[in-house]
């Protein structure tokens, strides 16, 4: 079995990467690197496998990574694409902890190698897609302003002190929400359409979602005042239904409709629009994951 391990080149350097390969083509496997240089190497460096006949690509980085390669996949027909295998690299690596893929590169590139593909579903936002979590309005904006270096010193942890500074002033984002259960209007302060469990450096956003059941997990974060943030984050904590300040549904597909455009991530990479269309796409692509992966 021939396998491309598409790695982000800023990581290209990382000597336990190297010393992985390395190790693993002595024990026979077929593994080849491309490295990527600018946004847009990785999808074409899927194609280039599938025109090949390579069988696996490894998205080597961070939840950034992951999405472009997913997103080459997605260029392809459904009888070209290469099941695909990660190796976690980024800084916070969200869907990777998630699924319980090994952190440490020798054993998650021999999972890649090794482990039987799973179809899963991803999400679809407009034209683009996301394996993990489209996140829109204040969570956004702290993840698309999290600047590098204080990411690197401080990992996940980066995040939630970013959003704890921008926190102090927040602005609603007033839109409309379509699902098929009907329509809703009001403002937000930050919602997450999850295919996957959690973002932002560890936060659990749908602590009970799952990647292969069809449906994508939606949960939002209405307008509330500075004495109700304690309430808010216990709400914020369980996996229950809708509450005073969060609302949570499980749905195919959802709407969104503003006057100003909002800000969304797709895991982690950045978008703005007044109109999204946020849909799933059941068994998508198929994603080599862990026996014991806990968002089957």
């Amino acid at each position: 079995m021939r396998a491309w391990l598409i790695l982000n080149g800023k990581k290209a350097g990382r000597t336990d990467v190297r010393e992985a390969v390395v190790a693993l083509r002595r024990q026979g496997y077929s593994l080849e690197v491309r490295v990527t240089w600018e946004q847009g190497d990785g999808v074409r460096m899927v194609a280039e496998a599938a025109r090949e006949g390579v069988e696996r690509v490894i998205a080597g980085g961070g939840d950034g990574s992951l999405h472009e390669i997913a997103n080459g996949l997605m260029q392809l027909g459904p009888e070209q694409q290469p099941a695909l295998g990660i190796l976690p690299l980024g800084t916070a690596n969200d869907f990777a902890t998630c699924c319980r893929i090994p952190m440490e590169p020798l054993a998650a590139l021999r999972l890649a190698l090794t482990g039987r593909p799973q179809p899963v579903d991803l999400g679809r936002a407009n034209e683009e897609w996301f394996v993990n979590v489209a996140s829109g309005g204040f969570g956004a904006s702290v993840t698309a302003e999290t600047p590098v270096e204080l990411k690197n010193f401080l990992g996940g942890g980066a995040y939630t002190l970013m959003g704890l500074f921008k926190a102090v002033n927040f602005r609603p984002y007033a839109c409309t929400i379509r699902t098929p259960a009907g329509e809703m209007a009001g403002s937000v302060v930050v919602g997450a359409i999850c295919n996957g469990r959690q973002a932002g450096g560890g936060q659990p956003l749908a602590p009970a979602a799952r990647i292969n059941d069809g449906l994508l997990d939606v949960v939002f974060l209405r307008p509330f005042a500075v004495a109700d943030a304690a309430q808010v984050a216990a709400e914020m904590a369980t996996t229950g239904s809708t509450a005073d300040h969060i609302v949570r549904l499980r749905t195919p597909w959802i709407e969104t409709e503003s006057h100003d455009p909002i800000p969304v991530n797709l895991d982690g990479e950045p978008v703005s629009s007044t109109h999204f269309r946020f849909e799933v796409a059941p068994a998508a692509i198929r994603m080599v994951l862990p026996p014991d992966c806990p968002c089957l």
